[in-house]
């Protein structure tokens, strides 16, 4: 919702602290940037461009003070964003940003001469704050960048703007995506050059044929007005996707001859392959139950398939947003793959010969880094604890893995590793240890600068602790609860559970702020609540394929099952009152809330369900064809129905307050309505609360976040009271 966007308790905000923005993440922009030799870094720090030293951090030096970024009379721009070009002659950056649905994907662009201090405005004649993903040509002679979904050139010698695309409009889009690829793959820079300079690959997704689902506006004028979104629900045809490579110098154009239907295929990732007449691209079909690894010839726009991957459930896409992991001079790549039953890396040569690189029984999460030089592959796994995450380490050629991430810190580990491999930002994490953040030297991972890192040492204590259950089912679930203050084992506790439970995310993971209740003013543990969390089958924990994929056509049965009787053991603890029951969640949370209130009423007495999908055939084709099957007849719809919230609201007996926005562009407030009008059909008695025009987070307009605190806390006091008895 995505279900990844879905502000699922504080777990996602709080991950995000972990991390640094990668130069490169989503365009050439960032605000953090590596230097040539490793140990250098560009940052923006009280406005102004820095470059530091991680061996010596207290002598920072002001590459670029911001009162030089003058643009007339006197005013000056921020720095959101930026790239220092590799000669060290300019500074690409991007300021005055808009948000294109989850992120500041649009605004202007600037380059500042380092030289002679000047500055120059791109894209002059553009609408203001509409220039996306602008990048350095290889040579720092030329800027690309998006504008209204059309492509251009600026010749940073001359100023002149040449269009390489002008079929744009608001649904036949150029160099970058619709609504659907950004949610649901992450895609959002959708052009690259050539390693020469030459040519321009790029994405044009033809959405002319997605219907628009229109949100209602009904309070910023006297007179209410549709909002449209571009929105394929499952079942309907998604976006035409094509690549095209354009000449840079002549605008010509060509198209590549990517196999298979435009229309029910995805191409979700592409890049150059290592030379300036290749592209290697992922394809998916709709069904995203065959991966195809093909390489385009641009001279002839031929394609060539060199590597199938299958499941009879679904295939991940390649969370490498943007990169290849190139290997042997570029003769071979480093990919992932469930094939054998985990997710592993293979070695995949340019014929699609495969040879596993990482053997054994556990998943390999994410790959990190591929040095060359020494020939070794950085990945996140965790072989033993599935809450968990560390660095390791492999030879290219294969073998055992070696933990690097430091045997003492146990818990939840993520590296932002330099260009040469020699220092890694190192971010640390465990339910005991507030988020900490250091430089090491990645050979040894001996500390360099930044936080000292102690595990268990934090300002605050937890409460929190892990268990695990096995169910009537004989499934073991991981969970975490968090014990009242003043916790007395011979008294009863009301429990509250806080649920995802779908494919996009887990909740229990070694994270200090994970067991944090956002929404609860005031303290849970100090009122006296037992507050628990469970991770069901389906979630994408480091448990191997059958694991993941147990949820597949089975939303809203396998994982309510494995929550309810995972529920069932927890309330077997003496301390724990099976007579105040609470559920809650956001997004897919919110689902997995109605159906466990529903379909579970005898162990389940209050839920407070947030912006959730009540009818999986309302939710885009993307996600929920990917986990469900592509809906074309009765029998697939079937699968969505029973799944479906809205299918099982007989079943309710408890208390039921419901919260979405009208603004949802996300999980559309139509499901909201869809409920109400079975609740009310079967006279079931229920709370709601709409936000108007907020979005899927309800975060937006004057005291909204403090309004839900306070309904939420409200609600649940009084339905499901707090304290021993």
């Amino acid at each position: 919702m995505h279900k990844k966007n879905l502000k699922i308790g504080a777990l996602l905000s709080f991950i995000m602290m972990l991390t640094i923005s990668k130069t490169q993440l989503y365009a050439q922009v960032g605000n953090f940037q590596w230097g040539k030799d490793g140990y250098h870094y560009y940052d923006v720090k009280k406005g102004n461009l820095v470059y530091e030293d991680v061996r010596d951090p207290k002598n920072a030096q002001i590459f670029l003070n911001r009162s030089k970024l003058v643009i007339k009379k006197g005013d000056t721009i921020g720095i959101e964003n930026f790239r220092v070009a590799d000669a060290g002659d300019n500074v690409l950056i991007n300021t005055n940003t808009r948000k294109v649905w989850r992120q500041y994907t649009r605004g202007d662009y600037w380059l500042y001469n380092v030289k002679n201090g000047a500055m120059k405005q791109l894209g002059k004649g553009k609408p203001s704050s509409s220039l996306m993903f602008a990048k350095l040509s290889p040579d720092g002679s030329k800027v690309a960048y998006v504008s209204e979904h059309n492509i251009y050139v600026e010749d940073l010698r001359t100023g002149f703007i040449k269009p390489l695309t002008t079929s744009g409009t608001k649904k036949l889009i150029n160099g970058t995506f619709d609504w659907a690829y950004e949610e649901e793959f992450d895609c959002r820079d959708g052009f690259r050059w050539s390693p020469d300079g030459t040519s321009i690959a790029y994405w044009q997704i033809n959405a002319t044929t997605i219907p628009n689902y229109l949100m209602l506006n009904t309070t910023d004028s006297v007179y209410s007005h549709t909002v449209p979104v571009e929105y394929p629900v499952a079942g309907v045809n998604p976006s035409a996707c094509r690549i095209g490579v354009v000449n840079v110098a002549t605008g010509k154009n060509k198209w590549m001859n990517v196999p298979g239907d435009a229309i029910q295929n995805y191409i979700p990732r592409m890049e150059w392959a290592g030379n300036s007449n290749e592209l290697i691209l992922q394809q998916l079909n709709r069904a995203q139950n065959q991966s195809r690894i093909i390489i385009c010839n641009v001279s002839n726009a031929t394609a060539r398939v060199i590597f199938r991957d299958e499941d009879k459930s679904w295939v991940e896409v390649s969370n490498k947003v943007m990169g290849w992991d190139w290997i042997d001079n570029g003769k071979s790549f480093v990919w992932l793959s469930e094939k054998d039953g985990w997710q592993h890396a293979y070695r995949i040569n340019r014929e699609g010969q495969a040879k596993l690189l990482t053997p054994g029984d556990y998943d390999v999460m994410q790959i990190v880094s591929v040095d060359n030089k020494n020939q070794l592959l950085y990945f996140i796994a965790s072989p033993e604890n599935a809450t968990q995450r560390f660095l390791y380490k492999t030879s290219l050629s294969g073998g055992k893995a070696e933990r690097v991430s430091p045997v003492s810190q146990n818990g939840y580990h993520r590296y932002e590793i330099s260009p040469d491999n020699a220092v890694a930002v190192h971010s640390f994490t465990n339910i005991t240890t507030m988020p900490v953040k250091e430089y090491v030297s990645l050979q040894d991972h001996n500390h360099i600068s930044g936080d000292e890192i102690i595990p268990g040492k934090s300002p605050v204590k937890s409460n929190a602790e892990f268990f695990k259950v096995t169910t009537v089912d004989g499934v073991t679930l991981d969970g975490w609860v968090v014990k009242p203050k003043d916790f007395d084992p011979a008294k009863k506790y009301p429990v509250v559970f806080y649920v995802y439970g779908e494919p996009a995310s887990q909740t229990v993971s070694d994270i200090y702020y994970n067991p944090l209740n956002r929404l609860y003013q005031g303290s849970m543990a100090a009122d006296g609540y037992l507050y628990v969390s469970l991770d069901n089958r389906g979630t994408p924990a480091p448990k191997g394929r059958e694991w993941r994929k147990a949820i597949y056509k089975n939303i809203g049965v396998v994982n309510i099952r494995d929550q309810a009787m995972g529920a069932k053991e927890v309330l077997k603890w003496p301390y724990a009152d099976t007579s105040r029951v609470a559920v809650w969640g956001w997004s897919g949370g919110g689902s997995s809330t109605l159906n466990l209130m529903f379909q579970y009423p005898e162990i389940y007495k209050t839920g407070i369900a947030i912006a959730a999908v009540a009818n999986q055939l309302t939710y885009d084709d993307i996600y929920q064809e990917r986990y469900m099957g592509v809906p074309t007849d009765e029998q697939s719809r079937s699968f969505y129905i029973k799944g479906s919230p809205i299918s099982h609201v007989k079943g309710l007996r408890g208390n039921l307050l419901y919260i979405h926005g009208t603004g949802d562009d996300n999980v559309h407030y139509n499901n909201a309505e869809q409920l109400i009008n079975e609740l009310v059909k079967n006279n079931k008695q229920f709370q709601l609360m709409s936000y108007p025009n907020r979005t899927h987070s309800i975060s937006e307009g004057a005291g909204t976040t403090a309004h839900l605190r306070i309904l939420y806390t409200n609600y649940l006091k009084e339905h499901c009271p707090p304290g021993a008895r």
